[in-house]
């Protein structure tokens, strides 16, 4: 990779913190959520997660020792705000004053990602998302924050997957606050989340000019079987299609912020549920930012039918597979990605996530064995690397994650870290991805092939 690539890892505020009620913080609507039963599998919650607000020096020590010179790591806004607007919680800022202290004595760049789908639970009883004030509520909380960090963060990324927040949250039940909504109710959620990364994004550069600025969208990636240029168009137009009630669409969000505007499609087939759209917000949303940061995980192949038609072809029985559903191993989605992306929006790219849930315990010698992990990174680095090596200006890769830590709607039981946790007894254990991803950034990704 280029001099100057960043290597990282990343985390989020209610998968690891823990202390879900200590020193002011106020609940969230994860923690309603996880706190209902049925929600979460084995009623599992982030009470406690990895403890990291306790345990952040080790954990801070843990990353130097990775050798990454960059961590993606989110804030709980209803640590530091704990009605959401109004009072500023100085125990909770302290906290992430320590952190960034931790991070300074070992050489460590923040990147601070404002939202990662813990919207405070006073907010959520004022509509959360769906009430337009939330565009105001969440500028005041970046407004906060970057006015006390000042110079000490320098890269901001808004929103992590507005995909996932609006389609596990809002249309398929399956993430807090766990409350279908309709079709017209997620894209005005959807146009309001666009509003809040947009007028972070002004206050951002009002606040730290010299600040890097990006939101993390995700995606099904697609991958052409064939290597022609026709096949390489039709799974293009795969990517990028617009499918009707589908939150995950990559132009839904994206084409707003890159190209100014949703998709043409867009109008016509939302037609009577397209939300309030007032003069300006457009402009307010296509902001500038610095990167196009995506977070990636899978994919599909896209074959071409007999009138050469592109379409998603199913796995073939025993193909590989992660520990978690949605997670096929498809490791060409690291090139196709950044390259459509790249070549659709203009803007470096940068993987805000991609990582591998495995089945992982302590073995008998005391050490965590992942093959298979290792193996994932191997193949997805080295798909990257050619990216990169095809011209293709990517940025940086942050590895998810870190720590095992609360995997959301799967409580405990999936992991993806880097370092073993014994959720008992808090014990960090790396694992052998752990070093293999250590020696890569050692050697810039240069072995990678």
């Amino acid at each position: 990779m280029q001099k100057g690539f960043i290597w990282g890892a990343g985390t989020s505020a209610y998968q690891i913190e823990g202390a879900f009620d200590m020193d002011g913080r106020s609940p969230s609507i994860w923690d309603i959520y996880s706190h209902t039963p049925g929600r979460v599998l084995r009623n599992h919650t982030g009470d406690i997660a990895c403890d990291h607000y306790h345990r952040y020096e080790e954990d801070v020590a843990l990353m130097a020792e990775l050798g990454v010179k960059a961590y993606r790591f989110s804030l709980s806004w209803s640590r530091i705000i704990p009605d959401g607007v109004g009072a500023i919680n100085l125990k909770g800022m302290a906290f992430y004053d320590r952190l960034l202290d931790a991070f300074e004595k070992h050489g460590i760049e923040p990147y601070v990602t404002l939202y990662h789908w813990d919207l405070p639970q006073a907010l959520f009883e004022r509509g959360g998302w769906i009430n337009r004030a939330s565009v105001d509520w969440f500028a005041n909380f970046v407004d906060v924050v970057t006015r006390h960090f000042g110079s000490r963060v320098q890269n901001y990324i808004t929103i992590n997957e507005p995909q996932c927040i609006v389609q596990l949250g809002m249309h398929a039940h399956e993430h807090a606050p766990g409350i279908i909504y309709s079709t017209k109710e997620c894209l005005a959620a959807s146009h309001h989340l666009l509003l809040a990364h947009g007028q972070a994004v002004r206050v951002i550069r009002k606040n730290v000019p010299t600040a890097k600025i990006g939101f993390a969208p995700c995606s099904n990636s697609v991958v052409p079987d064939g290597k022609d240029t026709h096949s390489i168009e039709e799974a293009r137009k795969l990517f990028f299609a617009l499918p009707y009630d589908n939150f995950y669409a990559v132009t839904l969000f994206s084409d707003p912020v890159f190209l100014g505007d949703y998709p043409k499609e867009y109008y016509e087939m939302y037609k009577g549920q397209i939300p309030d759209i007032r003069p300006g917000d457009l402009d307010i949303i296509s902001t500038p930012i610095d990167y196009c940061y995506q977070n990636v995980y899978t994919g599909n192949y896209c074959s071409l039918d007999a009138s050469g038609k592109g379409y998603l072809r199913p796995f073939a029985p025993g193909s590989p597979q992660a520990n978690i559903p949605w997670e096929d191993i498809v490791p060409e989605t690291n090139y196709w990605t950044p390259k459509f992306l790249y070549e659709r929006y203009k803007k470096p790219v940068f993987i805000g996530e991609n990582g591998m849930c495995c089945h992982d315990w302590v073995s008998k010698d005391g050490e965590v064995h992942d093959p298979n992990r290792v193996d994932f990174i191997d193949r997805y680095l080295t798909e990257l690397k050619r990216a990169h090596d095809d011209g293709i200006p990517i940025v940086g890769y942050f590895y998810w994650s870190l720590l095992d830590n609360f995997e959301w709607a799967w409580g405990y039981t999936k992991r993806f870290g880097l370092v073993f946790v014994d959720f008992v007894t808090q014990k960090r254990t790396p694992k052998d991805s752990f070093f293999f991803y250590k020696k890569i950034i050692a050697e810039n990704g240069n072995n990678l092939k």
